[in-house]
């Protein structure tokens, strides 16, 4: 596993801050945002691209940036797996791409004109980039896929690694998501859409999964990537093996470009069971979407109800983070196999007094767990659902 974000630069500082109940969210204080409605994100610290070469941080995007890191840290603490290059693989998802680029040369060329526009800008632009320019850095030649699906391309570019393998194309895939778009429009954009808390004087206590108060959610950014492995290699060459992906879903609602419909949620749901050959009553965690949104919170709550009767524990950690869009489901998936390994659930900070028709076990304080198997669930704009199971070693 590796990590960028936050809460912390790696993944073991990630998971410490989860943990121990930290959060990020704060207030902005840059010129851009002052007038805006929303005033509040969680950032990744810049020390994060301390790492990174003089060239890396002139020609690749944030987006672009944060993978690398986020994808070398996994690539370590996997071993660095002696594999063919034509056997490795990538799946990087993302909401986004390099919105910031976009903004950032879309000034450039109306103030100072094309010339100056730089060279580097469309490989910075484009939404595949973070995933091709992993694979450039591991030499992965058996594919490079960049899942664009909103805020369930984490969880898709898992299931796509798990298939990839499953269908023999693949030995090692390098999966999960990205985001860095903490910039003017986009929070102007989902603040219009009324999709954003606009708690500018409380940065810590705005965003607020299942609370009766949550008013929306609160931006965040940065990456995560998990090494999937066939288990015959891995046991071959002697690795450390933290779970499993035994099952994945990926559907969509056909139903509202916005709104997520719990019926097909709940379905997808099923689906991610049945794909790993398991009960409900076999989960014994719950990584919730959660994105604190009146609507959202709702709709999910009800599809785990109803595809899981009666959910086990849930927490969800976008209170701690801010929403990751593209990499919060590759986030869950990250902190479900830890909780199961580490037989801890990270809390869910902010639920002051739970919505009464939300009818879950809501983790608020760290709690001992014996879970074997969980559920990370994603939602996304364009009505994607997607669900992973996943199984301690």
């Amino acid at each position: 596993m590796g990590a960028v974000t936050p809460v912390g630069l790696t993944a073991d500082a990630t998971w410490a801050a989860l943990a121990g109940g930290l959060g990020a969210v704060t207030a902005l204080e840059d010129d851009w945002a002052r007038e805006l409605p929303v005033r509040i994100a969680a950032r990744v610290d810049d020390e994060f691209a301390r790492s990174l070469e003089v060239r890396e941080l002139r020609r690749l995007d944030r987006a672009e940036q944060l993978t690398l890191v986020a994808g070398r840290d996994a690539w370590a603490s996997a071993g660095a797996p002696d594999v063919d290059p034509e056997r490795l693989a990538v799946a990087i998802g993302t909401a986004n791409g390099g919105l910031s680029t976009t903004l950032t040369q879309y000034d450039v060329l109306h103030r100072e004109g094309h010339r100056r526009v730089s060279p580097h800008a469309v490989t910075m632009v484009m939404a595949n980039g973070p995933a091709a320019w992993l694979s450039i850095d591991l030499g992965a030649k058996a594919g490079a896929r960049g899942p664009v699906s909103a805020c369930a391309a984490g969880v898709e570019a898992i299931g796509q690694g798990r298939q990839m393998i499953r269908d023999g194309e693949a030995d090692v895939v390098l999966c999960g998501g990205v985001e860095a778009s903490i910039v003017d429009l986009c929070l102007s954009a989902f603040a219009r859409a009324r999709a954003m808390s606009t708690r500018n004087d409380e940065p810590a206590r705005a965003s607020r999964p299942f609370d009766a108060g949550r008013d929306g959610f609160v931006m965040g950014e940065g990456a995560v990537v998990l090494v999937l492995e066939a288990e015959e290699h891995a046991r071959a060459r002697g690795a450390t093996v933290l779970g499993a992906v035994d099952g994945a879903a990926l559907t969509s609602d056909a139903h509202d470009i916005v709104g997520g419909e719990p019926v097909n949620q709940a379905r997808t749901v099923g689906l991610a069971l049945r794909s790993a050959g398991l009960a409900a009553s076999d989960l014994g965690l719950v990584h919730a979407h959660a994105t604190s949104t009146p609507s959202g919170d709702l709709n999910e709550a009800r599809a785990l109800r109803d595809a899981l009767g009666d959910p086990p524990p849930v927490t969800a950690t976008k209170a701690s983070t801010g929403h990751l869009l593209g990499a919060s489901g590759a986030l869950g998936a990250m902190v479900a196999l830890r909780a199961m390994r580490e037989g801890v659930v990270p809390p869910t900070l902010n639920l002051d007094e739970q919505d009464p028709e939300v009818d879950l076990d809501v983790v608020t304080a760290l709690r001992p767990t014996n879970a074997r198997h969980a559920l990370v669930d994603a939602f996304g704009f364009g009505g994607h659902s997607a669900a992973l199971v996943l199984s301690r070693e």
